[in-house]
C-alpha cells in the first residue's frame, strides 16, 4: 500500500515542505475510516512524494480519491494533491513515471 503526494514544481521549497506535511494529514483524515487506510496503517505505510509540472498536476486530478491542497500565503494557489493509499497494481500507469521530489 502506498500514498502518493504530488507537489507542483513551481512552489517554493518552504511552501512545498508545509504542503507535504498538510497533505499527509489531510489524506489520512479524509480516508481514515476506509479499509485501504486500515491496511496501509497496518504497515508498512509507504508514501511517495513527487514533484510534478502543471500538466501532470491537472491530469492527476482525474484520478479518484484525492484531496487538493491550497496555500493561503500564495493567494489560494493549488500546491499539492494527496491520494488515498492503494495497492501498487491499482495506481494508474502515469504514477510510475512521476519523479520523486529531490531537492
Amino acid at each position: 500500500m502506498k500514498m502518493y503526494i504530488l507537489v507542483r514544481d513551481d512552489i517554493p521549497l518552504g511552501f512545498a515542505m508545509v504542503a507535504v506535511a498538510h497533505a499527509s494529514l489531510a489524506g489520512y483524515l479524509a480516508y481514515k475510516d476506509t479499509p485501504e487506510v486500515a491496511q496501509w496503517l497496518d504497515g508498512p505505510f509507504f508514501k511517495a512524494v513527487c514533484k510534478v509540472n502543471a500538466k501532470e498536476f491537472e491530469n492527476a486530478k482525474a484520478v479518484a480519491d484525492h484531496v487538493v491542497l491550497t496555500e493561503s500565503a500564495l493567494d489560494g494557489r493549488e500546491v499539492a494533491i494527496v491520494f488515498k493509499p492503494r495497492e501498487a497494481e491499482a495506481w494508474p500507469k502515469m504514477f510510475r513515471f512521476l519523479k520523486l521530489y529531490r531537492d
